[in-house]
């Protein structure tokens, strides 16, 4: 057992089942070109069962020395998911499993620490996401309201419903076309239909979108200074320590050039 733990905690291991995934992202990326399928697709099959079979191995293997904490690890978890998709039959209704066998490349976030600390940090971003995604319902559907009531009538292809003007605003966020297929017919017929869409676009794509990048940053921060403190054992000094520390040393400074000094 121990020259099995030893064997799967270590760093050879890890660089071969990297190397790996990596074969496996190019091959079934050449899975999906028909000249290389007609000249290669027996040995890209071939080559696919052999590295999914070192695959079960590795996760079996990993069941084996960890047992119960393996389920405790999510990463362990992930890995044993997309591990275990590529082993269902894909014939008939389960066809579209077989298009998820490509969720093994995503092996490649377990196995790089770097790309670890991101998804840890996107994971925990999520619940101040969810209040800037609440925001951003709120804001497209009061704007979908009024742009209803002032296009719909000039323009019921895109404003003719609350659903649709939802679905053409949502367009505008992404300022996919938002002057040729959308300001610029709307202004035909209201001039002024550009002070409108403007401050939409101002309101969205870039005040609501900087909270997001602020709420990843926030995370990928406290990610780092987790990191940090797991390393070096105590918790990284911040700046209102740094001020409190600061503090007290000029009031040190200040208590002994005071009692330094010759009384008068």
């Amino acid at each position: 057992m121990s020259v099995l733990a030893r064997l799967v905690d270590s760093p050879l291991a890890e660089r071969v089942i990297l190397a790996l995934v990596l074969v496996n992202a190019v091959t079934l990326g050449l899975e999906t070109s028909p000249s290389a399928m007609a000249q290669w697709g027996g040995l890209l099959h071939a080559l696919d069962q052999a590295i999914l079979a070192v695959f079960v191995a590795e996760i079996a293997a990993r069941l084996v020395v960890r047992r119960a904490a393996f389920f405790r690890d999510p990463w362990s978890v992930f890995d044993f998911v997309v591990v275990a998709i590529a082993l269902v039959p894909a014939t008939g209704p389960l066809q579209v499993v077989r298009a998820l066998r490509v969720l093994r490349v995503f092996r490649l976030i377990t196995l790089a620490p770097s790309l670890k600390r991101v998804v840890g940090a996107l994971i925990g971003a999520l619940p101040g996401m969810g209040s800037i995604v609440l925001l951003l319902a709120l804001v497209l559907y009061v704007f979908a309201v009024m742009a209803t009531h002032l296009y719909g009538a000039d323009m019921p292809d895109k404003f003719g419903n609350l659903g649709i003007s939802i679905y053409t605003l949502f367009q505008l966020v992404t300022l996919d076309g938002w002057s040729g297929e959308i300001v610029k017919p709307a202004m035909e017929t209201h001039p002024y239909a550009w002070v409108f869409f403007i401050i939409f676009i101002l309101v969205t794509s870039f005040t609501v979108f900087n909270l997001f990048i602020g709420v990843v940053v926030n995370a990928m921060q406290a990610e780092h200074e987790l990191e940090l403190t797991e390393k070096t054992g105590r918790p990284p000094v911040s700046m209102d320590d740094l001020m409190q520390e600061l503090k007290k040393l000029r009031a040190e400074v200040a208590r002994l050039d005071g009692a330094g000094r010759p009384p008068a």
